[in-house]
């Protein structure tokens, strides 16, 4: 078992297709909206049929808050690293540091030579991305005035900049050994796709990774482990992987609204909770012992005015996930050095402004008030009210009223490990981790209610 405990991230790989974007952008927004934390698109600039892929990304970040962009990915041998450093920092800077580099050392390479670019041997395709990462790290770092000598890029006294907004990583799509080795000795990550990497590979390929890590001086758990996959791998197959391979971003193939939305509503939250469950976190309660409502009635009645208040219990939940979905990027940024204790900004604005520490506290204790007050507002009125209609939804609103409750002590161990960050940013950690638990528990609450209470709140107030 290897599991490298980083937390998950879950995104979607975007179609690149020319004739439309408009698909291709609604997506990016619904996993946006949804909060999913990854949008990526694949980069093969010798294909006609494809837009550009920065330009592309480029558009996905300003139509986005929260997600973030990259390479699925960049095709060295077309994209200059220079330039590539350039363009990879700028976008970081605008999007408020929501940009990451997944680089490949290239392939078809008669249709990259067909364009202009060279045609490499593996062995100098490797060699050159080396060279590569070298020149992009170089350019990220400020100092004088950069020279590099390589034999497929140089430096002549380049000067560094612009510098991302945080640091943005590089992660390599990796299969053969060399590659493999490589990714151990200069990458940050390793970003695979499972339709060349099944699941049974990775451990192998994972091996090679970590020992070219040790030989080099590296922690394995440095790497970051990422894996584009297929509609066909389900939550289990995947929690498996994340705990048996140390995969901890999942980046989903996707076509349609359908397929992000299972995926960000489905599939994503019961990966975190089986992953959860296994490294031995503490379990805030057993969604297999939730009491269910009755079942719809046949020829049941149902008021205009009884569906919208369904409507309207739905439309608190989504502000409350739109929420939710900002605090966590927030906390990211913290994470990523964007964010520095004591820059006090008087307002947030999580797309384009930089935070702090103050400010993210300021945050999150405005967004706790707001979920309980949501649940007070529940407890004292909305639940007694659905009791007197039908008692048979006694055992439901209790586990309900239980759960609220439990995710109170979630909420202040969130506002306890702000209040030490505080003190202490090296404790940004422990914010991660609260605000973790709370995602876990306040969005499978929220779906809990919303399956058991829509129909009956439309039925009971027909009645009333």
């Amino acid at each position: 078992m290897t599991d490298y405990g980083h937390p998950l991230e879950f995104g979607v790989f975007l179609p690149p297709g020319a004739e439309d974007f408009a698909t291709t952008l609604r997506l990016a927004r619904i996993a946006d909206e949804l909060g999913l934390e990854l949008v990526s698109i694949q980069d093969h600039p010798y294909n006609a049929a494809n837009l550009d892929t920065w330009t592309s990304l480029s558009v996905i970040a300003a139509s986005t808050t929260n997600v973030r962009v990259f390479p699925n990915v960049a095709n060295l041998p077309l994209r200059p690293p220079a330039v590539l450093a350039r363009a990879a920092a700028s976008l970081d800077v605008i999007s408020g540091g929501r940009v990451e580099l997944g680089l490949g050392a290239g392939a078809f390479w008669d249709a990259i030579a067909a364009m202009g670019g060279p045609h490499r041997t593996a062995p100098e395709s490797i060699e050159a991305l080396e060279e590569a990462i070298a020149v992009i790290r170089a350019l990220w770092t400020p100092g004088r005035g950069v020279r590099l000598q390589g034999k497929h890029y140089s430096l002549s006294g380049a000067r560094p900049g612009p510098f991302p907004a945080h640091d943005i990583g590089i992660w390599l799509g990796a299969y053969k050994k060399r590659m493999l080795q490589l990714t151990g000795r200069k990458a940050d990550g390793w970003l695979p796709s499972s339709p060349y990497a099944p699941p049974p590979q990775l451990k192998a390929m994972n091996a090679i990774i970590d020992d070219a890590a040790r030989e080099a001086g590296r922690d394995p758990k440095d790497i970051r482990r990422l894996y584009n996959i297929t509609t066909e791998l389900n939550a289990e197959q995947l929690a498996e992987v994340a705990l048996n391979d140390g995969m901890s971003g999942f980046v989903l193939m996707v076509n349609t609204d359908d397929e992000v939305r299972v995926f960000a509503e489905e599939v994503a939250p019961a990966v975190r909770e089986l992953v959860q469950k296994e490294r031995g976190d503490k379990r805030l309660w057993d969604e297999s012992t939730r009491p269910k409502g009755p079942a719809p009635e046949a020829g049941a009645v149902y008021t205009a005015s009884g569906r919208a208040l369904g409507r309207q219990l739905i439309g608190v939940h989504n502000h409350l996930r739109e929420e939710l979905t900002k605090v966590r990027s927030i906390v990211q940024q913290v994470a990523d050095g964007i964010i520095q204790v004591g820059d006090a900004r008087s307002e947030i604005n999580a797309m384009t402004m930089r935070q702090n520490n103050w400010a993210m506290g300021a945050y999150c204790e405005s967004y706790c008030r707001l979920v309980t007050i949501h649940h007070t507002l529940e407890d004292t009125s909305l639940y007694p009210q659905l009791r007197q209609g039908d008692p048979r939804l006694g055992p439901v609103l209790d586990r309900l009223t239980e759960e609220h409750q439990v995710i109170h002590h979630v909420l202040e161990r969130l506002d306890a490990a702000l209040v030490a960050a505080v003190a202490e940013p090296e404790k940004v950690t422990e914010v991660q981790e609260a605000v973790d638990l709370l995602a876990d528990a306040l969005l499978s609450h929220l779906s809990y209610e919303e399956g058991e209470l829509v129909e009956p709140m439309a039925r009971i107030a027909y009645h009333h």
